[in-house]
């Protein structure tokens, strides 16, 4: 039996990740909240085989720490990272055994994202919505928009200042077009591009439970 334990919930909800995989066969996949510190180490007493980070607390409570990940490696297990903490901490710890995946894990990787609080959101802790939109989110969007002709670089530059000025929690669509100096058709065409977008941090989240699928199959 090969048992896989992912943490995700907020990038991508737990029913459409078991669209994508679940137990069957000799594979049994088990879904758990945001990550946290200590929770790799109750994970191992499960003697996991895999273990898949996508979301994890910021500031709410103690985020996983790279020593417990570390253990989860020097004891055999398989470790991923993805779209939000799963990202960051792989960039951290790539060269020592842990695999990243996706955009967001690059953009750490390279140095192109450097503050943990670009994939941070506000969230409910009890059903796990999103309050705010992360900044490494909104940042794909406007540039995709960019390319799209929808918006000009000089514009996006000014939203994704705006965007970096709010404190995080705070950081959402309305708020940086609401003080942007687009005028009225721009932004209406802007949130309509907006909102056909799926965001970065899930379709990261999408790619790591597929990689992980393929690699079981």
């Amino acid at each position: 039996m090969t048992k896989v334990i992912i943490y995700t919930g907020l990038s991508l909800p737990f029913d459409e990740a078991r669209e994508i995989l679940d137990s069957h066969g000799d594979i049994e996949v088990i879904y758990k909240r945001p990550i946290q510190r200590g929770d790799i180490g109750a994970a191992l007493k499960e003697n996991p085989d895999i273990i898949a980070i996508i979301d994890g607390v910021f500031h709410q409570n103690s985020a996983v720490g790279h020593k417990e990940i570390l253990e989860a490696i020097n004891k055999g297990v398989k470790v991923y990272g993805a779209s939000s903490m799963g990202a960051l901490r792989a960039s951290e710890l790539d060269s020592l055994g842990m695999i990243g995946v996706g955009y967001c894990y690059n953009q750490y990787a390279t140095g192109a994202t450097e503050s943990d609080d670009d994939v941070a959101v506000m969230l409910d802790s009890e059903t796990l919505e999103a309050l705010s939109i992360p900044l490494i989110s909104m940042d794909y969007v406007f540039s995709n928009a960019v390319s799209e002709n929808i918006i000009t670089q000089d514009e996006k530059d000014e939203l994704i200042k705006i965007t970096k000025a709010e404190y995080y929690p705070k950081r959402n669509y309305s708020r940086t077009l609401a003080k942007s100096s687009l005028d009225d058709d721009k932004k209406t065409d802007l949130i309509n591009f907006i909102r056909e977008s799926e965001d970065i941090k899930k379709q990261d989240a999408k790619k790591l439970i597929n990689c992980i699928k393929n690699e079981l199959n």
